[in-house]
This record gives structure tokens, C-alpha cells and sequence, in this order.
């Protein structure tokens, strides 16, 4: 049987509301499907935090991968929900089960959870290419920022 645009719209949809129950279940049960919001998307699921900042996600039910295509849709997703992180879940065929579907995410992304800092893109001063840099960490009240992750020997 082949899939036309509405059968692949109502898996996708089904496959959203199954991970947005899973991650209720078993991480915080106001994690939810969200509203699409057109050109200014803020991902599939809300309520997703960590380091008291939220993650984005973009759910995938294809056949095809598109891994290169769907991590930049989630980091324009991440930047207009001033997120820490964006992730991907996509379908892992052949598995029903929520618990056994993958998630994709660059480094970039993967440090930004670990760490609880975002890094960002800019551009070098001679226009040779990008760079990242961390956002700087707000220093908790009175103290001083100890990070919790160490990275290679330093701490992130």
C-alpha cells in the first residue's frame, strides 16, 4: 500500500503522541505534544527541560533518513524556541515500542546537554569559517559556577 500525504500525516502525528506519553510517563507528565506554529515551528513536543532550560524535539515517522536535513530543521526549531538543545526522535522500523526509537543530535547538541550550556555559531573575524563558543553560564547568587561536567580533563 502506498503512503499518500494523509496517511503519512496521521503516522506522523501518531508517532508524536506516542513519544510525547512515553516522556510523560517516565520523565515529567506536563511534557506534551505542541500546537504547530507555521514558519516560526518550536518542535513536536513542549515541556521537555533540562538544567531548567527547555529541549527541543522534532519527532520523524519516514522511510527514508535525512539526518543532515532534519538536524537543521531542529536547530532553527531550537533557536526560535530559545532552547538549550534540540534533538531528534525518529522511527526506528520494525520496533513499536516508544522506548526503542532513536534520537539524533550533533555534538553541538549533545555538549549543550551535558554541560547545560548552549554553544553557538559565529563567524571568525576573517570570514574563514565558523567557530563555536559557549554562552556564558549565569552564576548562581553569591558563589561561584562550579560546572558539573568535566570534558577531556576540564571542566566544560
Amino acid at each position: 500500500m502506498t503512503r499518500t500525504r494523509s496517511s503519512a500525516n496521521a503516522a506522523g502525528s501518531r508517532f508524536e503522541r506516542e513519544i510525547a506519553d512515553c516522556l510523560a510517563a517516565h520523565v515529567d507528565d506536563r511534557i506534551d505534544r505542541r500546537v504547530k506554529t507555521g514558519s516560526r515551528d518550536k518542535g513536536d513536543i513542549g515541556g521537555v527541560r533540562l538544567h531548567g532550560q527547555r529541549v527541543t524535539i522534532e519527532c520523524k515517522d519516514t522511510a527514508r533518513l535525512d539526518l543532515a536535513g532534519w538536524t537543521c530543521e531542529v536547530a532553527d526549531e531550537r533557536d526560535n524556541d530559545d532552547a538549550l538543545a534540540g534533538v531528534v526522535i525518529h522511527k526506528r522500523h520494525g520496533r513499536g515500542d516508544p522506548l526503542d526509537q532513536w534520537v539524533t543530535l550533533t555534538v553541538r547538541e549533545f555538549i549543550a546537554l551535558l554541560a547545560g550550556v548552549a554553544l553557538t555559531r559565529r563567524r571568525n573575524g576573517d570570514g574563514g569559517g565558523d567557530r563555536s563558543h559557549a554562552s556564558a553560564p549565569s552564576q548562581p547568587a553569591g558563589g561561584v559556577h562550579r560546572p558539573s561536567t568535566v570534558f577531556a580533563g576540564r571542566p566544560l
